[in-house]
C-alpha cells in the first residue's frame, strides 16, 4: 500500500494527463429514417470503433482508445459515477478541478451536463433518471461536506462566453447584454478574474434547480436545423467550497477548492446546421473559439513552446485546466448517425490528441482566518465607499480613492499615447524577449526533464550496482565456506589413512605371528605324526613276545 501511495507522488509529481472520456447518444427519430449506424461502442476494452467506409464496406473502419467510453444504454448516473464522482474527493482536498462537454451541436452536452428535472421533484441525486452533472454534485457536496460536520459554504457562478464577449448569467440585473471584464489574476499567474461576475451562496441542495433555472433564462438560444434548441455560447458553472480546518496547534485555516463544469458550444459544420447570417457569424466565432482551443491542446502535445491561450476569451479561462494546476477531465459526446460521421470523426481525433495533454495539479494555499477576514474586510470597505458616491450622485460612481486609481490609471495610458513611437519599439522589444524566454523555457524545461531521466537512470544503476556487490560477497562467502569444508575433510581423510596405516600394520604383524605360530604347530604335528607312524611299523614287525616283555620292561 505504501508503495501504491508512493507512485501516485511520483505521478502528481511529473503530472497527470487529462482524463478523456467519449459518450454516445442514441439516435433520434430523424436520424432513424435517413440515416444508419456508423458506431461500435466497447466499455470493456476502452473502444470507439467508427465504420468509415459505409454500411457494406467492413474493413473501413477507425479505432480510437479513451480512458472510458460509454454507449447509448449508458445512464446519467453511470456517467457521473464514473467521471464526477471520484473528482469531489479531490476538490474537498482542496485542488482546483474542471469537466468540460465537447462534442458537435444535439449530441448530448448540456444534457450530461445540466440534465432535465423530473416532475414533482419525486427521485433523489442517485434515481432521477435525468438529473445531468451540475445537479448531483452540488447535491453530493452537500451531502459529504453535512456527513464530515465541517463549516464550509458553496459558491456558484455562472459564465457565458458568446461571440467572445462575457456575460453574467446569474447577474441580478435585467440587461443581459452588460458585458464582463477578464483580467490576469494577479496571485496565480496561469489564472484570470472575472470583474463583477456574481457569485452566490448555496445554502441547501434544494436551490441548485433554481439557479440552473435562472442561468438557462439569460442563455442565448437559436433554432437550427440540428437541434431546435441548440446551445449558441459557451457556459462555465464554478462551484467554490470554502471549508474550515483546525490544525494541531488550534490554528483555524481555510481550504478552498473549485469545480469548474464547462458546457461548450456545439462544433458543427456552418453550412449543414441551416445557420445563417446573424447566426452564421455567431457559428463562425464558436468555430473561431474551438479553433483556437485545438490550437492549444496541439501545442501543448507537442509541448511548443508558444501556446495560443490569449487568442481567445474561453482558452483564457480554461488556461489553468490546459496544462496548469488543476485536475480535468473530458467528455466528448458524439452522434451514432452515419449523417453526423464527419463531425464525429473530428470529435474523436480531437478528444483523442487532448489524452496527451499533462497537467501537474496542485492544492490550493490555505488561508488563516485572520487573512481571510482581512480580505473581506478591505473588500466590504471598497464597496462602502462606493455606494456612498453613489448615493451622493454627484457624477462620479466610485469613491475618490478608486476614482483617483482609474484617473491615475488614464492619464498612464494618455502619456503612454504621447510616446507612442517608443512604446511600439518597447513592445516589439519585449515581444522578442517574450520569446525568447520562451523558447529558454521550453530549453530548461527539457533539460530538466533529461535530467530527471538521467536521474532516474542513475539511481537505477546505484540499485543494480549494489545489488551486483551484494551477490559478489555472498559469492566470496560461498567459496570461503566451500574452502573451509575442503580443509577440514582433507584433514580428515590424512587422519583417517594414519588410522588406517596403523591399523593394517598390526594387522599384518599379528597375521605373521599367526603364521609362524601354525607353521611350529604343523612342524609339531608331523613330527608327532612321524613318530607315530614309526611306532606303529615298530609294532608290526615286533613279536607279540618282545612287544609284551617290552611292555612289562
Amino acid at each position: 500500500m505504501a508503495s501504491h501511495n508512493l507512485s501516485g507522488l511520483k505521478r502528481d509529481e511529473k503530472g497527470r494527463n487529462i482524463q478523456v472520456v467519449v459518450r454516445c447518444r442514441p439516435f433520434n427519430t430523424m436520424e432513424r429514417k435517413s440515416s444508419y449506424g456508423v458506431m461500435d461502442c466497447d466499455p470493456n476494452r476502452k473502444e470507439v470503433i467508427v465504420k468509415t467506409g459505409g454500411m457494406n464496406d467492413k474493413a473501413a473502419r477507425k479505432t480510437y482508445t479513451f480512458d472510458m467510453v460509454f454507449g447509448p444504454a449508458a445512464k446519467q448516473i453511470d456517467v457521473y459515477k464514473s467521471v464526477v464522482y471520484p473528482i469531489l474527493d479531490e476538490v474537498i482536498m482542496g485542488y482546483n478541478c474542471t469537466v468540460f462537454a465537447y462534442g458537435q451541436t444535439g449530441t448530448g452536452k448540456t444534457f450530461t451536463m445540466e440534465g432535465e428535472r423530473s416532475p414533482n421533484g419525486e427521485f433523489t441525486w442517485e434515481e432521477d433518471p435525468l438529473a445531468g452533472i451540475i445537479p448531483r454534485t452540488l447535491h453530493q457536496i452537500f451531502e459529504k461536506l453535512s456527513e464530515n460536520g465541517t463549516e464550509f459554504s458553496v459558491k456558484v457562478s455562472l459564465l457565458e462566453i458568446y461571440n467572445e464577449e462575457l456575460f453574467d448569467l446569474l447577474s441580478p440585473s435585467d440587461d443581459v447584454t452588460e458585458r464582463l471584464q477578464l483580467f490576469d489574476d494577479p496571485r496565480n499567474k496561469r489564472g484570470v478574474v472575472v470583474k463583477g461576475l456574481e457569485e452566490i451562496t448555496v445554502h441547501n441542495k434544494d436551490e441548485v434547480y433554481q439557479i440552473l433555472e435562472r442561468g438557462s433564462a439569460k442563455r442565448r438560444t437559436a433554432s437550427t436545423l440540428m437541434n431546435a434548441y441548440s446551445s449558441r455560447s459557451h457556459s462555465v458553472f464554478s462551484v467554490t467550497i470554502h471549508m474550515k480546518e483546525i490544525t494541531m496547534d488550534g490554528e483555524e485555516l481555510v481550504k478552498i477548492g473549485k469545480l469548474n463544469l464547462v458546457d461548450l458550444a456545439g462544433s458543427e459544420n456552418i453550412g449543414r446546421s441551416g445557420a445563417v447570417d446573424k447566426r452564421a457569424r455567431e457559428a463562425g466565432n464558436i468555430n473561431q473559439s474551438l479553433l483556437t482551443l485545438g490550437r492549444v491542446i496541439t501545442a501543448l502535445v507537442e509541448k511548443r513552446p508558444h501556446v495560443p491561450y490569449r487568442e481567445s476569451k474561453l482558452t483564457r479561462i480554461l488556461q489553468d485546466s490546459l496544462g496548469g494546476r488543476t485536475k480535468t477531465s473530458i467528455i466528448a459526446t458524439v452522434s451514432p448517425s452515419s449523417s453526423n460521421m464527419e463531425e464525429t470523426l473530428s470529435t474523436l481525433e480531437y478528444a483523442s490528441r487532448a489524452k496527451n495533454i499533462m497537467n501537474k495539479p496542485e492544492v490550493n494555499q490555505k488561508l488563516t482566518k485572520r487573512t481571510l477576514i482581512k480580505e473581506y474586510t478591505e473588500e466590504i470597505e471598497r464597496l462602502k465607499r462606493d455606494l456612498v458616491a453613489t448615493r451622493d450622485k454627484n457624477g462620479v460612481y466610485l469613491s475618490a480613492e478608486n476614482y483617483d486609481t482609474v484617473t491615475r490609471s488614464t492619464f498612464l495610458k494618455s502619456g503612454c499615447l504621447r510616446v507612442g513611437f517608443r512604446l511600439e519599439e518597447t513592445s516589439r522589444d519585449l515581444q522578442n524577449t517574450k520569446e525568447k524566454l520562451s523558447r529558454e523555457e521550453f530549453v530548461c524545461s527539457e533539460l530538466t526533464a533529461v535530467q530527471e531521466t538521467l536521474y532516474d537512470t542513475a539511481g537505477r544503476l546505484l540499485s543494480t550496482a549494489d545489488a551486483s556487490t551484494g551477490d559478489v560477497s555472498g559469492l566470496h562467502d560461498k567459496l570461503d565456506r566451500k574452502e573451509k569444508v575442503e580443509q577440514h575433510n582433507s584433514e580428515i581423510q590424512q587422519s583417517f589413512s594414519q588410522r588406517m596405516e596403523g591399523a593394517l600394520g598390526n594387522m599384518q604383524r599379528c597375521v605373521r605371528q599367526q603364521g609362524a605360530a601354525h607353521h611350529d604347530m604343523l612342524s609339531g604335528y608331523s613330527q608327532d605324526i612321524g613318530e607315530t607312524r614309526e611306532l606303529q611299523g615298530n609294532m608290526q614287525s615286533c613279536p607279540l613276545e618282545e612287544l609284551l616283555r617290552v611292555i612289562k620292561s
